[in-house]
């Protein structure tokens, strides 16, 4: 483990890299002296003689790339800190999101939304609630046995997500292949090419909100590792403590489709990259995880956007990065939660 006080400026100051080097990339390069520039004029006030120039770095900057910035930082976040989250409530080292059908429901929720044309809010309503019922059809049928408990939430989450995967496809087929179907299949492959300032700016304070609140309740989620009986004997009402976590990161992953669509892998490997750098502690290491989201999520996007002359969907870089991290975590699951720790 490194230096926890070291470590979470560190990640700050790449971070900071990260969104500099993010708003440089693309099509349209822009290299330091113009976002100098730019931001002398948008800040200060300072006059530019070529107007042409600044309005076209305006219009690649403000309306293009910031929004995508700030939507990738969102999903990045929100799926890392769900799933560290997740991990904790569960004590169970592969749990995610995307494991436990949240990310499947929701998209389903967001399909039936479009298909149905109803309105931008209702869809991100219905979105989360499927992402709620999603997680519940999971838990449920792991209660349902008895045995392996690792074992028998990732085969309840596999069920969960099958199932929403197949609502998900029949309403792309029931979807208007002109003005319907694009959409839902982009919310499948996920990306940020449809992102922009309206839709980052309305998600952005219920993510904001929801990731702050279990920052602030990072010390009860260290009492729930701890096992049933040990927090019961500190006085913690376990059961609405785990259903009110498991609610927020159900709801903030959720909303992450209305960014990005179905984007998995980063709620299951990132938040083992921040428990090996700080350890288990959700104090520290939720914060670090965060962080670390938000900088992956960036990295994977400017890659989509560069690697070839058409934009990669985000999800089969995220699977290409998460697939192997996965089949390690596999082969040490086996050691139990204390090897994650």
């Amino acid at each position: 483990m490194m230096d926890r006080r070291i470590l979470f400026p560190l990640l700050l100051v790449l971070l900071v890299l990260t969104v500099l080097t993010s708003l440089a990339l693309g099509r349209y390069p822009v290299g330091p002296r113009e976002i100098v520039r730019f931001l002398a004029h948008a800040v200060f006030g300072m006059s530019e003689p070529d107007t042409g120039g600044l309005e076209t770095l305006r219009t690649v900057l403000v309306y293009i790339r910031i929004p995508r910035i700030v939507g990738a930082m969102l999903v990045g976040t929100a799926l890392a800190v769900s799933g560290a989250v997740l991990q904790s409530v569960f004590i169970n080292p592969l749990v995610s999101p995307r494991l436990l059908g949240i990310l499947a429901g929701a998209s389903f929720g967001a399909a039936l939304g479009t298909v149905l044309s109803l309105s931008w809010v209702a869809v991100q309503a219905i979105s989360s609630i499927f992402g709620i019922v999603a997680v519940l059809v999971a838990v449920g049928l792991a209660g349902l046995y008895r045995g392996d408990r690792i074992l028998l939430l990732v085969l309840g989450g596999i069920i969960s997500t099958e199932l929403f995967n197949s609502l998900f496809f029949l309403m792309k087929y029931l979807a208007d292949p002109y003005s319907q179907l694009p959409i839902i299949t982009y919310w499948f492959m996920g990306g940020f090419a449809l992102a922009d300032a309206k839709t980052t700016l309305v998600l952005f304070f219920p993510i904001v909100a929801g990731v702050l609140a279990l920052l602030l309740l990072s010390p009860y989620l260290n009492v729930l590792t701890m096992g049933e009986e040990e927090a019961r004997s500190l006085g913690v009402n376990t059961k609405a403590l785990r259903m009110t976590f498991i609610l927020i990161s159900t709801v903030i992953s959720s909303l992450t489709v209305a960014v990005c669509g179905m984007l998995g892998w980063v709620g299951l490997v990132i938040p083992h990259m921040g428990r090996m750098l700080v350890g288990p502690d959700n104090r520290v290491f939720l914060p670090v995880t965060a962080v670390l989201g938000a900088i992956f999520v960036l990295v994977v996007d400017d890659v989509s956007r560069l690697l070839f002359q058409v934009e990669t969907p985000l999800g089969i870089l995220t699977a290409l990065f998460g697939v192997p991290v996965f089949a390690l975590i596999l082969r040490n699951a086996r050691k139990g939660w204390g090897q994650w720790s």
